[in-house]
């Protein structure tokens, strides 16, 4: 697809030659590759749904501040990215942009890890707010600039495998670790934690120092600059598809927010949620090992039929876990929570696939890390909105929820099918 806007409008940099690509893409997509674990890994350790709301009930933490986590740590790695598209897009190479990016989320979580060493309560619960900020927004620089730096060292329908095995190979790290707590090797307590997520800090600046090592042009087409906030969200304004794109993608989005409403389903067993805590991480992460390289290669082939197949099966299991949940209260315990779990993943990862795709291979290069820096504050405000949906679960339930996600993913599969086939030259 090519956008509305000449290059020359904005002098950016023009887009690579493949053949120039070709010559390093052995050696590029083993740093992405590298990089991208080592990052993924360290996402999933520092979960804020997950471990830091864990870690900051044993710091004995604030409930407002622990219910903060999640809004905090989503909002601030989308919000900031318009603002940041500019300076990117005059930067002669990203790849300095998400090297910095990660080398700032490694110095936060190190952060989180020594708060939760030192300090307690309120205290810790604010430090560790602080930290998660910093590296939020830290992140959404490593966003911003990654589509970029992806486009302009590896060439069309190999990005998606590069991509898809890198979240592989991270979800089988992280299954190992929650394998690992589930059969009580160690003690899950406030100090092992803290070690994890100093691990986690490790690898984030050790993916900053690797991904230096791409091979990415440097080319620079001088011309008129236009860096206003009217220029900046032009494209929603002119470009169709860049519109149904974001609706879609907003709509298929319940494919993120579903997780706990499912875990909620499963209070009926009577078992609480932390003690079915260990199949369900597994559940997940297997779900994504077997899922990720997969929805990965079918997006090189068409990232739209991808958004399209992944939203239907969103629905699909989202009307079913909603369903079972009304005519039994429940799931049945840890087995039934984790066969759902392990379905809504894969739906989820399509989504994430499919989605990073489409907007990677529909703008072209000088555009690029605008379109991504518009479409992600643009699903950054809409789920600054997802809050109410545990207000609603709070009044009818978590069930009727997951049926209205069902309702939104199908909406979100519809209007995929309006996108045009991005991957076709």
């Amino acid at each position: 697809m090519k956008t509305g806007f000449t290059k020359a409008a904005f002098g950016r940099i023009t887009d690579s030659d493949p053949d120039d690509v070709e010559k390093g893409e052995a050696a590029n997509g083993l740093v992405h590759t590298v990089s991208l674990v080592l990052t993924k890994t360290a996402d999933a350790l520092i979960d804020p749904k997950l471990v830091l709301s864990w870690l900051l009930t044993a710091l004995g933490a604030p409930g407002a501040m622990i219910g903060a986590l999640v809004p905090v740590r989503e909002s601030g790695a989308l919000l900031p990215q318009l603002a940041l598209a500019r300076a990117v897009e005059a930067s002669p190479q990203r790849k300095r942009f998400w090297a910095v990016g990660s080398a700032l989320q490694g110095l936060a979580a190190l952060g989180i890890a020594a708060s939760a060493l030192l300090l307690d309560g309120a205290w810790a619960g604010g430090a560790i707010l602080a930290c998660l900020a910093l590296l939020a927004v830290a992140r959404s620089a490593s966003s911003v600039s990654y589509k970029d730096a992806l486009a302009r060292t590896i060439t069309k329908t190999r990005r998606g495998a590069i991509t898809g095995l890198a979240a592989s190979i991270a979800a089988v790290s992280v299954f190992l670790v929650g394998l690992v707590m589930w059969a009580g090797l160690f003690e899950v307590s406030v100090a092992p934690l803290a070690g994890i997520i100093a691990v986690a800090g490790a690898a984030f600046i050790a993916a900053s120092l690797i991904f230096l090592r791409l091979d990415e042009p440097k080319e620079v087409e001088e011309g008129e600059e236009d860096d206003t906030l009217a220029a900046l969200v032009q494209p929603i304004l002119t470009d169709a598809q860049l519109r149904i794109f974001v609706a879609s993608r907003a709509a298929l989005a319940v494919t993120a927010l579903a997780p706990p409403f499912i875990v909620m389903l499963t209070a009926a067993s009577g078992r609480s949620a932390l003690n079915e805590l260990g199949p369900l991480v597994m559940a997940s992460t297997a779900a994504s090992v077997l899922a990720s390289y997969i929805w990965g290669r079918l997006s090189d082939r068409s990232s739209r039929q991808t958004l399209m197949a992944a939203g239907a099966l969103g629905a699909a299991v989202f009307a079913a876990v909603g369903g079972v949940g009304l005519a039994l209260g429940g799931l049945g315990g840890a087995l039934g929570a984790a066969a759902a779990i392990f379905a809504a993943q894969i739906a989820y990862e399509g989504v994430r696939a499919g989605r990073k795709l489409h907007l990677t291979d529909m703008a072209e290069d000088a555009f690029r890390a605008r379109y991504t820096a518009l479409s992600n504050t643009l699903i950054g405000i809409a789920l600054l909105a997802g809050g109410l949906f545990g207000l609603a679960a709070d009044v009818f339930g978590p069930a009727p929820v997951l049926l209205l996600f069902a309702a939104i993913a199908a909406l979100g599969a519809l209007l995929a099918t309006r996108l045009k086939e991005v991957q076709e030259d």
